[in-house]
C-alpha cells in the first residue's frame, strides 16, 4: 500500500510538477530568483536611501540612486518629469499590456534614529523614514527588474514602467504626474506599503485637502495704544477656536486638523500677519468636500471678527483609493504562495525590545498571511496621493510586514527596522509578490480585463481631477 501511494505520489510529480501544482510557474520561480540575485544592491540602495532621510522635493540623492539603477538595468530612464526634479519614469519593453510600479523615497522630519530599539537619533533633529519609503521605492524597483529580466528574454510580452514619485509626505507628487497625464497608458498599476502586517490592500483611504488660511491686520504697540492695532492672530485664534467647535458636528468620518505656522514673532506687538496650515479628510471626497466648504466660511467669519482680511491659498487634495478586488484577488494567491517572512531569533528580539520601548506588548512580528479582507464602506487610517492613480488606472496594492506589531507609525520605531534586516526582509518579500503578480497579468489578458472592469463599474461616470492649484509644484514650498 505505501509503495502504490509513494509510486502515485512520484507519477503525479512527473505528470504535474510541484511548481504547476501550487502556481509556482516557471516565471514566478524567475522572479524569485531574480529578486534574490538583485537582493545585496537592492539592499544597499535601500541603506543609503535610509541614510540620506531627504524630505519633500529635496530627495535628490535617493531619486538619483534608483534612476541610475534602473538605467544600469536596462531601462529608458525620463528624469525631471512633471516639473519635478526629483520624478522620473524608467520604462522598458514594448506593447501591451502596460504595468506599472509606484516607487517612493522620502522621509519625514524630526525623527532621525540610528538601527537600533532604543530612541537615539542618528542626527538629532534630523529627517527619518518613519515610514519605510526607502524601502517602498527600492523595493518596487526590484520588482520592475525582475519583470523586465522576463520580458528581454522573451518569456513575458508587455511594457514595464517604474514611476519614481517624489513628495508623497507632504506634497503628494503623484498629483503632478497624474495632470500631466503620465499614467494614462497603463492597463493596470502596483503599489505596496511598509506596514506591521502582510496583506493583499483592498481597503480605500481617506480624501483630503490641503489649504492656508492667511490673516492679515495692523501692527501697533500691544500696549501703548493697542486700539490702533488690528490683530491678525484673533482671526487666526477665532477660526482655529470656530474649527474645534465644528467637530461636534461632523460625521465621525472627518478628520480636522491644522497647525499654525506663523502666530506673530514678539509679544509686544499686535501681530499684522498669521499663517495656519489646514487638512480636513473625509473617507468620501463627497464629504470631505462639504466640510471643507463649511470650514472656509469659519475663516470668513473669523476675519469678520477680528476686523482683519483673509486669504485661503489651496495646496492640493487628494482622492480616496478606488479599491480593486478582482487585483487584490490575484496578488492574495501569490501571499498564499510565498508564505509568511520568517525572522531570526535576534530579529524578533529586536521587534520585543521595539514594542518595549514604546509600551506594546512584547509579541514580536506579524507576517501571517490571512484571507483577503472584506472592504469596509468607512475604512480609518491616512491618505496617500496612490488614491488619485486609482481613478486613472486600476490600482493592485500591496502591505508587507516591515516592523513590529502594533508599531507607531510616522515615528522613530520604523525608522530603526527599515535600516535593518526586519525592514530588509520585508522589503525584498514586497518585490517577489508584486514581480509575481504582474507575471499573472503578463501571462493572462482576461486577468487584466477582469481587473479594468471593475475599476470600469466602480469609477463609473465620473471624471478624475486633480485637486491642485494652477502652476507648478511647490518645489521651493517651505
Amino acid at each position: 500500500m505505501k509503495t502504490h501511494a509513494a509510486f502515485l505520489a512520484l507519477l503525479l510529480c512527473v505528470v504535474f510538477p510541484v511548481s504547476a501544482q501550487n502556481g509556482m510557474n516557471a516565471n514566478k520561480k524567475a522572479v524569485i530568483n531574480s529578486v534574490e540575485n538583485h537582493s545585496d544592491k537592492l539592499i544597499e540602495i535601500s541603506d543609503k536611501i535610509w541614510a540620506h532621510a531627504e524630505t519633500a522635493f529635496r530627495e535628490t540623492a535617493s531619486s538619483k540612486l534608483l534612476a541610475d539603477y534602473a538605467e544600469a538595468n536596462g531601462f529608458t530612464v525620463e528624469r525631471g518629469v512633471a516639473e519635478m526634479p526629483t520624478a522620473f519614469v524608467a520604462t522598458y519593453g514594448s506593447g501591451s499590456p502596460v504595468i506599472g510600479i509606484l516607487g517612493e523615497f522620502d522621509a519625514l522630519p524630526g525623527i532621525s534614529q540610528k538601527a537600533q530599539p532604543v530612541k537615539a537619533p542618528l542626527e538629532e533633529g534630523k529627517p527619518g523614514h518613519g515610514c519605510g519609503h526607502n524601502l517602498f521605492g527600492t523595493g518596487s524597483l526590484g520588482a520592475a527588474i525582475a519583470v523586465k529580466e522576463l520580458i528581454k528574454s522573451g518569456k513575458l510580452k508587455g511594457t514595464i514602467k517604474f514611476y519614481g514619485t517624489p513628495a508623497e509626505e507632504k506634497y503628494f507628487g503623484k498629483l503632478w504626474m497624474a495632470r500631466e497625464g503620465l499614467f494614462d497608458n497603463l492597463d493596470v498599476c502596483l503599489d505596496w506599503h511598509p506596514s506591521a502586517e502582510t496583506v493583499a490592500d483592498v481597503q480605500s483611504s481617506l480624501a483630503l485637502v490641503d489649504f492656508t488660511v492667511e490673516f492679515f491686520g495692523e501692527a501697533a504697540h500691544a500696549s501703548a495704544d493697542p486700539w490702533n492695532g488690528k490683530s491678525a492672530s484673533d482671526g487666526l485664534e477665532l477660526y482655529t477656536t470656530g474649527m474645534n467647535f465644528l467637530r461636534e458636528h461632523i460625521k465621525p468620518t472627518v478628520r480636522i486638523h491644522y497647525h499654525i505656522q506663523d502666530g506673530g514673532q514678539v509679544v509686544n506687538v499686535v501681530p499684522e500677519y498669521a499663517r495656519v496650515w489646514t487638512r480636513v479628510r473625509d473617507t468620501k471626497r463627497e464629504g470631505m468636500l462639504e466640510v471643507y466648504e463649511r470650514v472656509k466660511k469659519i475663516a470668513e467669519g473669523a476675519a469678520m471678527m477680528a476686523g482683519v482680511d483673509y486669504k485661503i491659498s489651496l495646496v492640493s487634495g487628494l482622492h480616496e483609493v478606488l479599491v480593486n478586488r478582482a487585483g487584490g484577488t490575484i496578488m492574495q494567491k501569490n501571499l498564499e504562495l510565498l508564505g509568511p517572512i520568517t525572522y531570526t531569533k535576534e530579529e524578533i528580539n529586536f521587534a520585543k525590545k521595539i514594542q518595549e520601548a514604546t509600551g506594546k506588548p512584547q509579541i514580536g512580528m506579524d507576517s501571517e498571511i490571512r484571507p483577503l479582507e472584506e472592504t469596509k464602506e468607512h475604512p480609518g487610517g491616512g491618505s496617500t496621493d496612490v488614491g488619485d492613480v486609482s481613478w486613472v488606472v486600476p490600482e493592485i496594492r500591496l502591505g508587507v510586514t516591515t516592523a513590529p506589531k502594533d508599531t507607531p507609525w510616522h515615528s522613530w520605531a520604523v525608522v530603526a527596522c527599515g535600516g535593518m534586516s526586519i525592514g530588509h526582509k520585508g522589503m525584498t518579500y514586497a518585490a517577489k509578490a508584486m514581480g509575481m503578480t504582474i507575471v499573472d497579468l503578463l501571462e493572462a489578458p482576461q486577468k487584466v480585463e477582469a481587473v479594468k472592469e471593475e475599476f470600469r463599474e466602480r469609477k463609473g461616470n465620473a471624471e478624475y481631477e486633480a485637486i491642485l492649484p494652477d502652476g507648478p509644484p511647490p518645489i521651493d514650498g517651505e
